[in-house]
């Protein structure tokens, strides 16, 4: 696969696919612009070898129609004073008026096309939409790591019709920090999962056992792995279809002598609610009626523990309803004891990376990934669709 830099990029045009998804307010100000700052290596690069800049992206969830809560307007604007150059915005991201425009291009010039999900064809991944977009430039870019695991328009269809493609930095970059983590890591090598569902990480759970050296786990799903072991969750969210599977992962961790690390104590509440009635008790002592909604504090030493001579630390997905601040304490711990270890540190999914900025510690991680879903999709043990095709 090709990077930027193996092409010349000098008078040529050049598409580059991101990730602008951007959190707005109500009056439509960027509140995290940590997506745009990502790629901006990949931008200034061809820039500065006076390549001529399209840039396409999403936002939102649109639905194939055209919806001004939607633009990338402020998108252009924020953009221009990071760069430090006018960025023009096209009314659309296909057509004739967006044609003239990429013509009228020179040198060094950026034009932001207005966002690809105001058409159905882009999520389709439709042929047509992708020649259409190919028809834009000479060369394309896929610097939407965000994206990759998708098989959209402008990520993979184009891909067909353009002959010269690569990849960005901020693809590359990812791609080289999940090999570091995975596929040659300084052990031991400890992955945490959390989050609401099995069901959702079941499949990178089952790859994890072929890579790992210890396993934690927390969030909601513990909770089935918990009954699993026989234990009674009280009212606890519990994927039932799911215990067997578990049951079968504990089993298949200890054949292989990883070590399988689950909460021994949880923060519970008679309802998911930050004024609910609140105890800290053991697993074995949830009431009945009452839910575990965070690790305890014995659990918090005890991942802590087991992460303390890690060489490696892959973390996806919180340990608790960190939004409410009684029951965010198990995965501010957690943010802190990888902030401050001295392994290799990974962290990746859209939750794990809203809660390691809550911490306040987000620079003291090694790596934080930009794509939950395509992360989750590497852990997996899965291929790129977007990425394949380059």
């Amino acid at each position: 696969m090709k990077s930027v830099k193996d092409i010349d990029v000098a008078g040529k045009t050049v598409l580059v696919r991101v990730d602008f998804n951007v959190p707005l307010d109500e009056h439509q100000n960027i509140t995290d612009d940590i997506r745009i700052r990502s790629v901006l290596p990949t931008l200034k690069y061809i820039v500065e070898h006076k390549g001529k800049l399209i840039i396409a992206s999403h936002m939102g969830r649109p639905k194939g129609i055209v919806d001004d809560r939607f633009s990338l307007k402020p998108v252009a604007v924020c953009l221009g004073k990071l760069i430090g150059k006018d960025v023009s915005i096209a009314p659309d991201c296909v057509g004739e008026e967006v044609k003239k425009m990429v013509s009228d291009l020179k040198e060094e010039d950026i034009l932001l096309l207005e966002n690809l999900r105001f058409h159905k064809e882009e999520q389709e991944n439709d042929k047509a939409f992708g020649k259409a977009l190919s028809e834009l430039c000479d060369i394309y870019v896929n610097d939407a790591f965000a994206v990759s695991h998708r098989k959209n328009a402008s990520v993979h269809a184009i891909a067909e019709f353009v002959s010269m493609k690569c990849a960005g930095f901020l693809l590359l970059k990812e791609l080289a920090y999940f090999d570091k983590a995975m596929a040659n890591p300084k052990r031991p090598l400890v992955a945490v999962v959390g989050g609401a569902k099995v069901s959702s990480k079941l499949c990178a759970l089952e790859n994890m056992l072929n890579n790992v050296d210890k396993l934690i786990i927390g969030g909601a799903m513990a909770n089935t792995f918990l009954k699993a072991l026989g234990y009674d969750m009280g009212s606890s969210k519990i994927e039932n279809d799911l215990v067997d599977k578990a049951s079968d992962i504990i089993k298949r961790a200890g054949q292989k002598n990883i070590k399988l690390y689950l909460p021994v104590d949880v923060v519970a509440a008679d309802k998911i609610d930050a004024a609910a009635d609140i105890k800290n008790v053991t697993v074995q002592e949830i009431p009945s009626e009452w839910m575990a909604l965070d690790v305890g504090p014995a659990t918090s030493f005890l991942f802590a523990e087991a992460l303390n001579d890690a060489g490696t630390i892959v973390w996806n997905g919180p340990l608790g309803i960190f939004e409410m601040e009684p029951f965010s304490k198990g995965t501010m711990f957690m943010a802190a004891i990888i902030a401050g270890s001295s392994a290799v540190t990974i962290v990746g999914g859209g939750d794990t990376d809203v809660a390691i900025h809550k911490s306040g510690k987000a620079e003291k991680v090694t790596y934080i990934s930009t794509g939950g879903g395509a992360f989750l999709c590497l852990l997996e043990g899965k291929k790129l669709p977007a990425v394949e095709v380059l």
